[in-house]
């Protein structure tokens, strides 16, 4: 992998099939210890309403809570769909968690509303969105976020002068642009919408302009990730979220289901196809699979960061998961360091 990226993890709490949502929170404090033992740099929640089976609609109240049960790791939003709220209330409650957490806490920021058109409805109540509202209220952010200013009229309290880092997030080549633009993080969400990936992190690093925040492009991309000892035995476990995409696909949302053995080769040929376009840039697979899929990813991308999206039914297997593309990385990293040292 060149160069070798850092391994993050963004979790949607899942609530599987039998489980509860309490289960679900539990599972998600104990993955981001195991992923901090593992070494990632960050744990990010996303922000969902309305969906059956995904537990993290309060994102900033999951964000503390995974904060205050780890030490090191960065814990942050992938990402608060900011259409949906105030800048002045996240502003609050992330100079909120940045207080309670220093130099711990991170801001992904989407403009998607995150639910279907009536909960959007729901969220913002009465709010109409103009297309100049997303870059606005990042901006407003930053301000908020920022040093405060002599004469500044609306502050954020707490929240002024953290300066928690904003990172935008996005499946299009819109926000790719924007973060270019704006001189700040990007994280692109190739874990289910990969068809403009290439292209978005592209034109991200084209158009970047240094900002006060960053000097160069930084690149985040999102991977779906089942490991397992065994191409077979992780063709196995996939399934689950094989059978979730479906019902993602076909408004049928559910809790994350057990594996079921060989479901594709059962999915009508249309099925089939859509679910593999879904998850276009998933590794699936054994040890060796697995380095050479983020291998691949890394390579083709130039990814500063990959972030996988690992949901497995059993939770031990989930963890096992993360050991295995940790070790991968670690195999990457120390060919990547023999080569520099046989080359001295």
């Amino acid at each position: 992998m060149s160069p070798s990226p850092r391994l993050s993890m963004l979790d949607l709490v899942a609530v599987r099939e039998g489980g509860t949502v309490a289960q679900a929170l539990q599972l998600a404090l104990k993955t981001a210890q195991h992923a901090e033992a593992l070494g990632f740099e960050r744990y990010w929640l996303a922000e969902h309403h309305n969906m059956p089976g995904i537990a993290s609609s309060a994102t900033a109240v999951l964000v503390g809570h995974i904060a205050g049960g780890t030490q090191r790791i960065r814990v942050g939003s992938g990402g608060i769909m900011l259409p949906n709220h105030a800048p002045l209330v996240v502003a609050e409650a992330f100079g909120t968690l940045a207080e309670l957490y220093p130099n711990r806490i991170d801001l992904g920021l989407g403009r998607a509303p995150g639910t279907d058109q009536a909960t959007m409805r729901a969220l913002r109540r009465n709010k109409v969105e103009h297309e100049d509202d997303f870059p606005r209220d990042v901006a407003e952010l930053q301000t908020l976020l920022g040093p405060m200013q002599a004469d500044q009229k609306l502050v954020a309290m707490p929240g002024a002068g953290t300066q928690v880092p904003i990172w935008l997030l996005g499946s299009s080549l819109y926000s790719a642009q924007l973060a270019a633009h704006m001189g700040l993080p990007y994280a692109f969400a190739s874990h289910f919408a990969p068809r403009y990936l290439h292209q978005a992190v592209a034109m991200y690093r084209n158009l970047f302009r240094p900002s006060a925040t960053l000097a160069k492009p930084y690149v985040m991309v999102g991977v779906p990730l089942v490991a397992a000892e065994t191409d077979e035995a992780a063709e196995w476990l996939a399934s689950s979220i094989y059978q979730r995409v479906l019902g993602i696909l076909t408004g049928q949302r559910k809790s994350l289901p057990p594996p079921v053995p060989g479901f594709m080769q059962q999915c009508p040929p249309d099925a089939r196809a859509a679910i593999q376009d879904f998850l276009g840039e998933a590794v699936i697979g054994g040890p060796e699979t697995v380095r050479e899929g983020l291998h691949a990813m890394a390579t083709a991308t130039g990814a500063d960061e990959l972030m996988l999206v690992c949901d497995i039914y059993d939770p031990a297997l989930r963890l096992r998961s993360l050991d295995i593309a940790a070790q991968a990385i670690a195999q990457a990293q120390a060919t990547v360091k023999g080569d520099v040292l046989a080359t001295v």
